[in-house]
């Protein structure tokens, strides 16, 4: 996937007002060299440790508006800094990389750079973090909310049920009824069998 560093001047257009400084620390302590992807559906940032012969690499998909960015960026420094405290000696997305993120996350949450509806869905999270934003139902949602209204996007919960949409690789669905905490959707070539979260994205057909 093609990725373009971030001059550091141009990373505060990524970001909300009032945290480029204390993110630039961060980067400049850890000697991070961040990346800008183009859209990935499958990830919404990546983190790769340092070696002996490359710095710590972190990259953020540049599509995202301002508040994902920032949330994003910190789920992946959480990484860092639990690889710097630990090593490879714990899983991921454990306690030890949740007790970081927790304490990273916390330092701007309280000085108010979240608008209120962002900052109580991350209070709520905070409590269990997930191992990716994408998993939050309750944070995506209100996150969308400041994504650029050009986007024709939709939500699956927000398909009407029998109706059809097509997934970014083409695909085309009808949505049935909910199963649990995920909606039944038969693939229309297939007549196969999917769930989808309710917070995926799609297009109305």
């Amino acid at each position: 996937m093609p990725k373009k560093e971030v001059p550091i001047g141009q990373l505060q257009n990524y970001l909300p007002p009032g945290t480029y400084e204390p993110v630039l620390s961060y980067l400049r302590q850890y000697k991070v060299h961040l990346t800008v992807a183009r859209e990935r559906k499958s990830v919404l940032g990546d983190y790769r440790h340092s070696t002996h012969h490359a710095n710590h690499r972190i990259s953020v998909n540049g599509n995202l508006n301002p508040y994902s960015f920032l949330i994003t960026l910190l789920h992946e420094l959480a990484h860092l800094l639990t690889f710097e405290q630990f090593g490879n000696h714990v899983l991921s997305h454990g306690r030890e990389w949740k007790a970081i993120y927790v304490k990273i996350l916390d330092q701007f949450l309280q000085h108010q750079v979240f608008p209120g509806d962002i900052e109580s869905e991350l209070l709520r999270s905070l409590k269990n973090p997930a191992a990716t934003t994408c998993a939050e139902d309750g944070l995506l949602r209100v996150l969308r909310k400041y994504d650029s209204k050009e986007s024709d996007n939709r939500l699956v919960e927000e398909i009407e049920t029998n109706k059809l949409f097509r997934t970014h690789d083409g695909r085309v669905f009808k949505k049935e009824g909910k199963l649990r905490k995920r909606f039944k959707c038969i693939e229309i070539k297939t007549g196969r069998v999917y769930l989808f979260s309710p917070v995926y994205e799609v297009q109305a057909v």
